[in-house]
C-alpha cells in the first residue's frame, strides 16, 4: 500500500522529479497488530527504492502522519532539506476485531478508561450527550453528518464506502452506545498516503499549481476525558487551529473547504466549533441548515471524511491533505464533488478523543 502511495504521489508531479531528490521522510502509523513495531519507516523507504535515507516513525495515535507532515514541514523551514516526505500507513482489516479495538484502545486513556471498559464509541457517546444536554440539539443532527459524508465519499473514487444512505437509515441503525449508531461511527480501514513537500521557491520546477502551507498548529491535552474541564470541546484542536490561524494570517471565514476528523459524526460538529466555523453550540445549526455541504458556505469532508473515505489510523492525516490538495488544485472533479473556486483549505486532524490535535492551512 505504501509503494503504490508513492508512486502515486510521484507520477502527480507536473513536471518530473527524482525520488532521490527527497531528503529525509516522516511516516505515521500505530503499527496496528505490532508486527514491526520498531524501525518502520526504514523498511517502507527501503520498500520504495530510498534505503539509506533518514527515515522516522511517528506515533500520534489518528494523528500521526498529520504529525509527520507537520515535521517534513518544519525541516524545510529550518533549512535542513529542500524536500521532504510525509507519509502514513494502517494494515488494520487482518487482525481479529478483539485486537483492532485494543490497538484502537490504546490510543486513549488506558488506566481510567479502557481498563474501566469503555472505549471509543462510549467516550464519544458521553461527549455526545453532554453536547446535546449542553445546548439541546436533537440526534437528527449526528445522522445528518453521516448522510452528507456518506453523499460525498460516493463521489470519491479513493473512499471505502461509495454508496449513499438515508437519513432514515442512519437513524435506525444499530446502536453502538446511544446515540450513536453504527452509522455514525468510521470504519476499520486499510490505507496509504504519501505527499511530498519542497521549499517554495522550488516549487515551479516540479508544478505549475503550487499549494503552500501557509499555517501549522498543533497542541495535546489530557487523554482521560473526565480530566478536562469541558467534555463538549476538544481544547487541542482549539489550541492547534488557533496557532496555525495565527501563523497563516487567516481568520476561519476565509477557508473555502476542511477536512475535518469526523471518527464520530459528533467529533465533526465539535470540529466546526474547533476550527471556529460555528459559535460554542451552533454546531449544529450548521449541518442542519447545510452549510457544510459541497455548494454551501463552509465545505467541510467533501472526500467523505473519516465516516465514508475511510479511516487507516496512520495514513488518515495525510489522506486529508491529499483530499484538500487536490481540491485546490481542481482536480476533484468526480462526480460534482469539487468545491469551486477554493483558495484555501485546512486540514484537522485529532488523536484518541483529543490527547494530540494537529491542524494545517494551505493555500492555492
Amino acid at each position: 500500500m505504501f509503494y503504490e502511495a508513492f508512486q502515486s504521489a510521484i507520477n502527480d508531479v507536473d513536471g518530473s522529479i527524482d525520488p532521490k531528490e527527497i531528503k529525509e521522510a516522516w511516516i505515521g502509523s500505530l503499527k496496528t497488530g505490532g508486527a514491526q513495531l520498531g524501525n518502520l519507516a526504514p523498511l517502507l523507504i527501503e520498500q520504495v527504492g530510498l534505503a539509506g535515507m533518514p527515515a522516522c516513525s511517528i506515533e500520534n495515535a489518528c494523528s500521526s502522519s498529520a504529525y509527520a507532515f507537520r515535521y517534513a514541514y518544519m525541516a524545510i523551514k529550518s533549512g535542513i532539506c529542500d524536500i521532504t516526505l510525509a507519509g502514513g500507513v494502517e494494515k488494520m482489516n487482518d487482525l481479529p476485531r478483539e485486537r483492532n479495538r485494543y490497538w484502537l484502545g490504546v490510543s486513549g486513556d488506558v488506566e481510567w478508561e479502557r481498563l474501566a471498559g469503555t472505549n471509543f464509541p462510549g467516550v464519544y457517546a458521553m461527549m455526545a450527550l453532554r453536547y446535546m444536554h449542553e445546548h439541546g440539539m436533537k440526534r437528527e443532527r449526528l445522522a445528518e453528518v453521516a448522510v452528507k459524508n456518506h453523499k460525498n465519499g460516493a463521489r470519491n473514487p479513493d473512499a471505502q464506502f461509495r454508496s449513499e444512505i438515508s437519513l432514515e437509515r442512519a437513524l435506525r441503525a444499530p446502536m453502538l452506545a446511544y446515540p450513536l449508531t453504527v452509522f455514525d461511527s468510521c470504519p476499520i480501514t486499510d490505507g496509504a498516503a504519501v505527499a511530498i513537500l519542497c521549499r517554495g521557491d522550488l516549487a515551479s520546477k516540479y508544478t505549475d499549481t503550487p499549494i503552500r502551507v501557509i499555517g501549522s498548529g498543533a497542541a495535546s491535552d489530557y487523554l482521560a476525558i473526565h480530566d478536562r474541564k469541558d467534555l463538549t470541546t476538544v481544547a487541542a484542536a482549539q489550541k492547534a487551529a488557533d496557532e496555525a490561524y495565527k501563523q497563516a494570517g487567516v481568520k476561519p471565514k476565509e477557508v473555502d473547504l476542511a477536512e475535518v476528523h469526523d471518527c464520530f459524526t459528533i467529533a465533526e460538529i465539535m470540529a466546526y466549533e474547533n476550527c471556529g466555523f460555528a459559535g460554542k453550540g451552533k454546531g449544529g445549526e450548521l449541518i442542519k441548515n447545510g452549510e457544510t455541504e459541497i455548494g454551501g458556505k463552509i465545505p467541510v469532508n467533501a472526500g467523505g471524511g473519516l465516516k465514508s473515505k475511510g479511516h487507516p489510523i496512520g495514513a488518515t492525516g495525510v489522506s486529508q491533505i491529499y483530499e484538500v490538495v487536490k481540491q485546490l488544485k481542481g482536480e476533484a472533479r468526480e462526480k460534482t464533488r469539487q468545491v469551486k473556486g477554493a483558495e484555501i483549505g485546512l486540514t484537522h486532524s485529532v488523536g484518541g478523543s483529543g490527547g494530540s490535535a494537529c491542524v494545517h492551512i494551505f493555500r492555492r
